[in-house]
């Protein structure tokens, strides 16, 4: 890598020269996935700049999803984000299936609750109704991209831990089990926030990483509600893409 001085009277272009020059040996292989980058002290000094100018660079290659920036482990090269298409069926195997990848998942734990009214609300049951609460974590060839929170009705799912267990942690598939062969994504609502340190380990990310939070319902054809789940996704690895009139 060349490395020029960058003065401080160039303003906005000095970034997008580091930024541009680290894409690029990162593309060339001289850093290469997993990789952490110089820091950004010695960047600066090294191209006669504030390392303020390093940090924006780096997060311009972040939001190219080139390097994920994180307390404690530096700036580190990652792959691209994985598309996640949100539309009237959603299936996390079906579209890490679709990008060639191998999509697993496995239950972390479970139990009944009495169903508290926000819950019972998004699944049009009385509040107080007995739900399973099922806490599982998703992984495509292997790399943890999120973990979920699944409510469902204790009813309606009689002995669902060990339906869900047997199914490998596929919803789709512990669904056939109970004669549903369809079901459609009714709502998708989506935020973000810094991760909590379970979530950080879990998902083998930085502490304080950025994730994504996805509170779905899923529904019967009929636009029954029978599943809600929240999802807190590695935002450094995942992009959601909205596609409403996708199957």
């Amino acid at each position: 890598m060349t490395n020029p001085a960058l003065p401080e009277r160039e303003g906005g272009t000095a970034w997008r020269r580091i930024a541009d020059e680290l894409a690029d040996a990162i593309g060339r292989g001289e850093y290469k996935l997993g990789d952490t980058l110089p820091a950004s002290v010695a960047l600066a000094e090294r191209y006669g700049v504030h390392r303020h100018t390093v940090r924006q660079a780096f997060r311009h290659l972040a939001d190219q999803g080139l390097v994920s920036v994180s307390r404690g482990r530096g700036t580190q090269v990652t792959a691209p984000r994985l598309p996640y298409p949100i539309g009237r069926r959603v299936s996390m195997r079906s579209n890490m299936g679709k990008l060639g990848l191998t999509g697993t998942s496995r239950m972390l734990s479970a139990e009944t609750r009495v169903g508290e009214a926000a819950v019972c609300a998004a699944l049009k049951l009385p509040t107080g109704t007995p739900l399973w609460c099922v806490r599982g974590v998703s992984l495509a060839d292997g790399i943890p991209l999120g973990t979920g929170t699944h409510w469902l009705s204790v009813e309606r799912f009689p002995d669902f831990d060990k339906v869900y267990r047997e199914a490998a942690g596929s919803i789709t598939a512990a669904f056939k089990a109970y004669g549903i062969t369809d079901y459609v994504r009714l709502s998708t609502r989506l935020t973000a926030r810094l991760a909590d340190d379970s979530e950080a380990e879990l998902l083998e990310i930085g502490a304080e990483s950025a994730v994504m939070i996805s509170t779905a319902v899923d529904a019967l054809p009929d636009l029954t509600p029978v599943h809600l789940v929240t999802s807190v996704f590695a935002a450094e690895r995942m992009e959601m893409v909205i596609e409403p009139f996708a199957e």
